[in-house]
Protein backbone atom coordinates (compact mmCIF):
# COMPACT_ATOMS: atom_id res chain seq x y z
CA UNK A 1 0.00 0.00 0.00
CA UNK A 2 1.25 3.45 -0.63
CA UNK A 3 1.95 6.32 1.86
CA UNK A 4 -0.32 9.61 1.76
CA UNK A 5 2.42 11.41 0.07
CA UNK A 6 3.28 8.49 -2.84
CA UNK A 7 -0.65 8.00 -3.77
CA UNK A 8 -0.28 12.67 -3.92
CA UNK A 9 2.91 12.05 -6.19
CA UNK A 10 1.62 8.97 -8.02
CA UNK A 11 -1.41 11.32 -8.91
CA UNK A 12 0.19 14.01 -9.64
CA UNK A 13 2.19 12.38 -12.23
CA UNK A 14 -0.39 10.77 -13.87
CA UNK A 15 -2.50 13.87 -14.64
CA UNK A 16 1.78 14.81 -15.89
CA UNK A 17 1.76 11.56 -17.56
CA UNK A 18 -1.94 11.76 -18.93
CA UNK A 19 -1.39 15.54 -20.06
CA UNK A 20 2.03 14.05 -21.71
CA UNK A 21 3.66 17.41 -20.49
CA UNK A 22 7.76 16.85 -20.87
CA UNK A 23 7.68 15.98 -17.35
CA UNK A 24 6.19 13.06 -16.85
CA UNK A 25 9.39 11.15 -18.39
CA UNK A 26 11.20 12.39 -15.50
CA UNK A 27 8.74 11.47 -12.93
CA UNK A 28 8.82 7.69 -14.80
CA UNK A 29 12.69 7.77 -13.85
CA UNK A 30 12.00 8.66 -10.41
CA UNK A 31 8.59 6.16 -9.28
CA UNK A 32 10.83 4.17 -7.13
CA UNK A 33 12.45 6.62 -4.93
CA UNK A 34 8.57 8.02 -4.97
CA UNK A 35 6.47 5.18 -4.43
CA UNK A 36 9.14 2.40 -3.04
CA UNK A 37 11.06 -0.52 -5.22
CA UNK A 38 7.66 -2.64 -4.22
CA UNK A 39 5.33 -0.49 -5.89
CA UNK A 40 7.86 0.94 -9.02
CA UNK A 41 6.62 -1.48 -11.59
CA UNK A 42 3.10 -1.06 -10.67
CA UNK A 43 3.49 3.40 -11.10
CA UNK A 44 5.44 2.75 -14.09
CA UNK A 45 3.41 0.78 -15.90
CA UNK A 46 0.39 3.31 -14.78
CA UNK A 47 2.07 6.13 -16.08
CA UNK A 48 2.75 4.29 -19.56
CA UNK A 49 -0.78 3.71 -19.90
CA UNK A 50 -1.82 7.08 -18.61
CA UNK A 51 0.15 8.47 -21.39
CA UNK A 52 -0.37 6.44 -24.07
CA UNK A 53 2.74 5.25 -24.77
CA UNK A 54 3.73 4.51 -28.21
CA UNK A 55 6.60 2.38 -29.23
CA UNK A 56 8.31 5.24 -29.96
CA UNK A 57 7.93 6.02 -26.37
CA UNK A 58 8.61 2.62 -25.50
CA UNK A 59 11.72 2.40 -27.27
CA UNK A 60 13.50 5.58 -26.31
CA UNK A 61 12.72 4.81 -22.40
CA UNK A 62 13.73 1.42 -22.70
CA UNK A 63 17.33 1.53 -24.33
CA UNK A 64 17.64 4.83 -21.98
CA UNK A 65 16.55 3.35 -18.46
CA UNK A 66 17.04 1.57 -16.17
CA UNK A 67 16.73 -2.39 -15.59
CA UNK A 68 14.06 -1.29 -13.61
CA UNK A 69 12.29 1.32 -15.92
CA UNK A 70 12.91 -1.48 -19.01
CA UNK A 71 11.25 -4.39 -16.62
CA UNK A 72 8.25 -1.62 -16.47
CA UNK A 73 8.19 -0.90 -20.37
CA UNK A 74 8.47 -5.09 -20.79
CA UNK A 75 5.15 -5.10 -18.64
CA UNK A 76 3.51 -2.56 -20.02
CA UNK A 77 3.90 -4.17 -23.73
CA UNK A 78 0.56 -6.27 -23.35
CA UNK A 79 -1.35 -3.30 -22.45
CA UNK A 80 -0.55 -0.98 -24.80
CA UNK A 81 0.13 -2.34 -28.10
CA UNK A 82 -1.51 -4.77 -29.80
CA UNK A 83 0.85 -5.68 -32.47
CA UNK A 84 4.49 -7.19 -32.88
CA UNK A 85 6.24 -3.80 -33.15
CA UNK A 86 8.08 -3.76 -30.13
CA UNK A 87 9.48 -7.26 -30.48
CA UNK A 88 12.70 -5.70 -30.52
CA UNK A 89 12.39 -4.82 -26.97
CA UNK A 90 11.49 -8.38 -25.95
CA UNK A 91 14.57 -9.62 -27.69
CA UNK A 92 16.64 -7.24 -26.38
CA UNK A 93 15.76 -8.10 -22.59
CA UNK A 94 16.25 -12.25 -23.92
CA UNK A 95 19.80 -11.30 -24.69
CA UNK A 96 20.70 -10.26 -21.09
CA UNK A 97 21.93 -12.04 -18.13
CA UNK A 98 19.25 -10.13 -15.61
CA UNK A 99 16.74 -12.37 -14.50
CA UNK A 100 14.34 -10.11 -13.96
CA UNK A 101 14.36 -8.71 -17.67
CA UNK A 102 13.65 -12.44 -18.87
CA UNK A 103 10.81 -13.10 -16.21
CA UNK A 104 9.17 -9.50 -17.43
CA UNK A 105 10.47 -10.25 -21.34
CA UNK A 106 8.62 -13.47 -20.74
CA UNK A 107 4.91 -12.24 -20.48
CA UNK A 108 1.63 -12.20 -22.37
CA UNK A 109 3.42 -9.92 -25.08
CA UNK A 110 5.64 -12.40 -25.62
CA UNK A 111 3.46 -15.41 -25.33
CA UNK A 112 1.34 -13.93 -28.13
CA UNK A 113 4.17 -12.01 -31.09
CA UNK A 114 7.49 -14.33 -30.10
CA UNK A 115 8.43 -16.00 -33.53
CA UNK A 116 8.47 -19.99 -31.97
CA UNK A 117 12.55 -20.68 -32.43
CA UNK A 118 12.84 -17.29 -30.64
CA UNK A 119 10.27 -18.61 -27.95
CA UNK A 120 12.08 -22.40 -27.34
CA UNK A 121 15.43 -20.36 -26.84
CA UNK A 122 13.78 -17.88 -24.25
CA UNK A 123 12.24 -21.31 -22.61
CA UNK A 124 16.07 -22.75 -22.32
CA UNK A 125 17.60 -19.85 -21.08
CA UNK A 126 15.26 -20.05 -18.03
CA UNK A 127 16.45 -23.17 -17.39
CA UNK A 128 19.58 -22.45 -17.70
CA UNK A 129 19.82 -19.13 -15.58
CA UNK A 130 17.31 -20.31 -12.82
CA UNK A 131 14.38 -18.17 -13.69
CA UNK A 132 11.50 -20.28 -12.77
CA UNK A 133 9.09 -21.37 -15.77
CA UNK A 134 6.07 -20.62 -14.49
CA UNK A 135 7.05 -16.78 -15.32
CA UNK A 136 6.39 -17.80 -18.86
CA UNK A 137 3.23 -16.34 -19.84
CA UNK A 138 1.45 -18.97 -22.16
CA UNK A 139 4.09 -21.89 -21.43
CA UNK A 140 1.35 -24.90 -21.26
CA UNK A 141 -0.47 -23.42 -24.56
CA UNK A 142 2.98 -22.93 -26.47
CA UNK A 143 4.81 -26.29 -25.29
CA UNK A 144 2.28 -28.67 -25.94
CA UNK A 145 2.72 -30.82 -28.59
CA UNK A 146 6.02 -28.87 -29.25
CA UNK A 147 8.53 -31.49 -30.55
CA UNK A 148 11.05 -29.62 -31.44
CA UNK A 149 11.20 -28.25 -27.85
CA UNK A 150 11.09 -31.23 -26.67
CA UNK A 151 14.23 -32.25 -28.69
CA UNK A 152 15.87 -28.95 -27.01
CA UNK A 153 15.02 -29.74 -23.87
CA UNK A 154 16.36 -33.58 -23.94
CA UNK A 155 19.64 -32.13 -25.42
CA UNK A 156 19.94 -29.77 -22.95
CA UNK A 157 19.53 -32.41 -20.12
CA UNK A 158 21.78 -34.75 -21.91
CA UNK A 159 24.33 -32.07 -21.50
CA UNK A 160 24.15 -31.62 -18.16
CA UNK A 161 24.12 -35.09 -16.88
CA UNK A 162 27.39 -36.01 -19.46
CA UNK A 163 28.93 -32.96 -17.36
CA UNK A 164 28.18 -34.16 -14.03
CA UNK A 165 25.56 -31.57 -13.43
CA UNK A 166 22.00 -31.70 -12.37
CA UNK A 167 19.21 -30.82 -14.87
CA UNK A 168 16.94 -28.52 -13.54
CA UNK A 169 13.47 -29.91 -12.15
CA UNK A 170 11.34 -27.09 -14.48
CA UNK A 171 12.96 -28.79 -17.38
CA UNK A 172 10.90 -32.21 -16.54
CA UNK A 173 7.99 -30.00 -15.87
CA UNK A 174 8.14 -28.28 -19.59
CA UNK A 175 9.19 -31.62 -21.01
CA UNK A 176 5.72 -33.22 -19.86
CA UNK A 177 3.76 -30.09 -21.25
CA UNK A 178 5.68 -31.07 -24.96
CA UNK A 179 3.74 -34.36 -24.84
CA UNK A 180 0.90 -34.13 -27.36
CA UNK A 181 -2.44 -34.62 -25.47
CA UNK A 182 -5.32 -37.01 -27.68
CA UNK A 183 -7.09 -33.25 -28.17
CA UNK A 184 -4.12 -31.90 -30.12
Amino acid sequence: MLTDSARAWLDEALSAAAARTTLWELRFASAGRHCGPEHADSARVLLLRAARADTDILTRLYHHGSAAERRAVLLSLPSLLTGPQALPLVEDALRTHDTTLLSAALGPYAAAHLAPHAWRHAVLKCLFTGVPVDTVAGLAQRARGDGELARMLADYAAERTAAGRTVPDDLHRVLALTTPTQES
